[in-house]
């Protein structure tokens, strides 16, 4: 036989790689630490080297959510596949789950859950704002789930939910809380265990700093107990938690077990990544990101836009959500920036879509002269417009 398909073409060319100032909702920039562990020598994923790797890791996650979880660990993809093994370990037919749905990350884990069978109902508040404590309360009362999904940073709207008195009130019902934070997690202070938060993840692309494809996530003693108490095993062998507790180390004397073969590479940056949070300390982080969206929201102010969420307190500060002046085009302001800057500025999303825009002040992006660049960016496009 000979070959049909010949060599492309494409691939006889230097790969084209520009530095742009990633400030769209994620992925941010990467540092150079990160990018030189990235670049270390490939070990085998069982070596006892990278398995102390893992460990790190393991170490760090608990401290970057605060909590002392044995089940916490990296999965090997994005923060997509952590919603959807929180889905895929929580959920079956016969159980409920309610999602707390203001944006476009609550349309998706609902889909995702009704992929496992399970019955799936929501409550709405209107796109921008956040739900009170009372209303939760009210949705768990009336559907009882088994399940209660809330995404704390709503970056297609720019939401930051609060998440104070969810897990008591969860517990009291017979009802585990799982949350996204994704977009927030340190940005923005976030208490696991003190908020009695049952299943929480995030990403690693967005404050952490980390190229996207790995994906923090951690499991309480109740969530795991759910999980050995499930009637069928999980629809995902890649994510199903009971052999990723077991490569990870997590379950209690069964040692680690191959499940897969992880992306080596990925997690010693992934490593870096939370070591550099680890070394600025956690509560200097939440205080650089507030500092600096507080400074973008000023120059924004002082241009003459208005945020899309009203209330401060409900603003996410890593992703900033900006209305649309009416007569402006909102495709042409984004790529001047990017065309005349290489600054990347992000359209809505979901719900928001050709409403906003979205400028992310995350990781190490959130920074005073980052941020000044991409509002002297925006003034120009503006100003482009006759704005």
């Amino acid at each position: 036989m000979t070959l049909d398909v010949p060599p492309p073409a494409s691939l006889s060319l230097p790969i084209n790689v520009p530095l742009k100032t990633l400030t769209g909702p994620g992925p941010s920039n990467v540092s150079e630490r990160v990018l030189q562990a990235q670049s270390l020598p490939t070990l085998g994923h069982l070596h006892p080297e990278f398995t102390k790797i893992m460990d790190d890791i393991k170490a760090g996650v608990q401290y970057i959510f605060q909590t002392k979880n044995p089940m916490t660990l990296a999965l090997s993809a994005t923060g997509h596949a952590a919603m959807e093994c929180v889905m895929t370990n929580m959920l079956e037919p016969g159980k409920k789950v309610l999602i707390a749905n203001n944006g476009i990350w609550g349309v998706r884990s609902a889909d995702m859950a009704r992929r496992q069978g399970a019955t799936v109902v929501d409550i709405t508040t209107p796109t921008g704002t956040c739900f009170t404590l009372e209303q939760i309360a009210a949705g768990i009362k009336e559907h009882k789930p088994d399940l209660l999904f809330v995404t704390h940073g709503e970056s297609s709207t720019g939401v930051l939910q609060p998440l104070e008195g969810l897990g008591p009130l969860c517990h009291a019902n017979n009802c585990l809380f799982a949350v996204d934070t994704v977009a927030s997690l340190g940005g923005t202070p976030v208490y696991a265990d003190q908020l009695e938060i049952d299943i929480i993840y995030t990403g690693s692309q967005k404050v952490l700093g980390v190229p996207p494809g790995s994906a923090p996530i951690s499991f309480s003693h109740r969530a795991t107990e759910a999980f050995k108490a499930r009637k069928n095993p999980p629809c995902s062998f890649y994510l199903d938690l009971g052999w990723l507790g077991e490569y990870w180390n997590c379950w209690p004397g069964k040692g680690r077990v191959y499940h897969h073969t992880a992306p080596v590479n990925t997690l010693y940056g992934l490593r870096e990544g939370l070591a550099i949070v680890a070394e600025e300390g956690l509560e200097n982080c939440w205080r650089r990101h507030k500092l600096c969206a507080d400074h973008l929201q000023t120059g924004l102010r002082d241009m003459g836009l208005e945020m899309f969420v009203p209330d401060p307190k409900a603003r996410l500060p890593t992703v900033n959500t900006i209305k649309v002046p009416q007569g402006i085009d909102f495709a042409a302001v984004s790529g001047h920036c990017m065309k005349n800057h290489l600054v990347e500025i992000s359209g809505g999303l979901g719900p928001t879509a050709g409403k906003v825009w979205r400028i992310g002040v995350m990781g190490n992006n959130a920074n005073i002269k980052t941020v000044s660049k991409v509002l002297d960016a925006l003034k120009e496009a503006l100003e482009a417009q006759g704005k």
